[in-house]
């Protein structure tokens, strides 16, 4: 079984990433676009001593939980990778890969997952894109996904999965580039002008934001386009610049300017009202994540007495409405462009019990001059810092609700947390904030 081998394979199983997982003497085998039930014949692309990836060469009987895409490019496009699979068979998968990371990674034997929530709007619920440019061989300008693994542009003129309102944007937007003789970037070179196309939605209010990411401020008669943007599109309500002048891999620079209209659009959120600026942070399916906040409002049953942290707060978007149901809110967040957002967004909703400290997480909860009743934990992918746990265990908040959307991460946190008594795992609830994706959402509940 070398590289260039091809080999017969049943698919039994869905990995973390979103591959379908078969078996070769032992050894797992690693196939994109495949899915449990497939009989495949594969091609072996790299051999490693503990595990095989190859790609899929043919179809030889097909799953019962296999699909017809419903987007012409998804066995291109990196953006989705289980389009192919039956949205039925996607929440099953979810919901094990939740409880085989907290048996494998937790220790938790019978770990208590809830059912998964969803929605059955599993396309169009993206709230936010945001396209590489690039160009295609006859020098058209292009905005896309990459193909999985590699930096290959696949050129959409729509995606299925993001809000249809900003569809028609899409193509249009691309020709104006064109016509205004702006420069792509090329990474290789480091030389052009335009990176990265950015769209944004309130899924509430309907207003859009448009936002080019650019190595150059200087775009010539951009103010005369953006206004133009925003009288062909009504519901623009901002068109902005950001710059992102380095060799890099990050989307947005540091700076952002408004060129016409508003830097931010308005958002509805847990009926309190969010300003979302180009590159804040917020949940792209906001209906996924209003029901997630509901799961956790009712295992709360707050009584307007509680005082409540909220670390990593962000720009409010848990701890705004939790704040109308307690007596305390206080929200830690290291960015301070967030926090910035976070206290403006308290002001706009007229919010006053809630205090913001700007820190690293690991810092700030060790000085906390009050006792909260409850702590929300809303880490990024890679999880809290150990000092986090140390600090948690330390100032032993009787309730604890933990956040992730990374369920490796997750389990190996609620492991530390457990382990000596200090916590218990009351249970987890999953939903499903990323249809035709491997990922997963969910909210671990545990009790002192």
């Amino acid at each position: 079984m070398q590289q260039g081998s091809l080999v017969e394979l049943e698919i039994t199983d869905l990995s973390s990433s979103s591959d379908g997982v078969g078996h070769w003497e032992g050894l797992a085998v690693f196939i994109p676009d495949t899915v449990p039930g497939d009989r495949v014949l594969a091609r072996i692309t790299h051999r490693q001593r503990q595990y095989i990836r190859g790609r899929l060469e043919k179809l030889l009987q097909a799953s019962p939980h296999r699909i017809r895409p419903r987007c012409i490019v998804a066995d291109k496009c990196g953006g989705c990778q289980w389009q192919h699979i039956s949205d039925s068979y996607q929440r099953q998968a979810k919901q094990q890969q939740i409880i085989a990371a907290l048996q494998r990674i937790g220790g938790f034997p019978e770990p208590p997952v809830a059912p998964l929530l969803f929605s059955e709007a599993t396309l169009g619920y993206r709230n936010k894109a945001t396209y590489p440019l690039g160009y295609s061989a006859t020098g058209q300008v292009q905005a896309g996904y990459y193909r999985i693994h590699s930096h290959h542009l696949i050129n959409l003129n729509q995606c299925p999965v993001q809000d249809s309102r900003l569809n028609p944007l899409l193509a249009e937007i691309k020709q104006d580039i064109a016509a205004r003789g702006w420069t792509i970037y090329d990474e290789t070179r480091h030389q052009g002008q335009l990176r990265h196309l950015a769209l944004r939605i309130g899924g509430r209010t309907g207003e859009m934001l448009l936002t080019l990411v650019s190595t150059d401020w200087d775009l010539p008669v951009l103010s005369q386009q953006a206004q133009a943007w925003r009288e062909r599109y009504p519901q623009l309500v901002g068109v902005c610049l950001n710059h992102n002048p380095h060799r890099t891999n990050t989307i947005f620079g540091s700076e952002t300017r408004s060129i016409s209209g508003r830097p931010y659009l308005r958002e509805i959120f847990a009926g309190v009202e969010l300003h979302l600026r180009p590159d804040t942070f917020f949940q792209v399916n906001t209906e996924a994540a209003e029901a997630l906040l509901a799961a956790v409002t009712s295992y709360l049953d707050l009584k307007g007495e509680e005082t409540l942290v909220d670390a990593y707060c962000g720009v409010g978007t848990f701890t705004l409405p939790l704040a109308k149901q307690v007596r305390q809110a206080i929200g830690i967040e290291v960015y301070a462009a967030s926090l910035a957002q976070a206290e403006l967004n308290a002001r706009h909703n007229d919010i006053t019990n809630v205090s913001w400290i700007a820190s690293e997480v690991e810092a700030a909860l060790p000085q906390l001059d009050v006792t909260p009743d409850i702590v929300l934990l809303d880490p990024p992918r890679q999880g809290c810092n150990p000092a986090v746990i140390e600090a948690l265990r330390n100032l032993q908040p009787p309730r604890l609700v933990y956040i992730s959307c990374r369920p490796s991460t997750l389990a190996r946190d609620l492991k530390l947390l457990c382990d000596g008594g200090s916590y218990r795992l009351a249970f987890v609830q999953p939903a499903d904030f990323f249809p035709q994706t491997a990922h997963v959402e969910c909210a671990a509940f545990l009790e002192r």
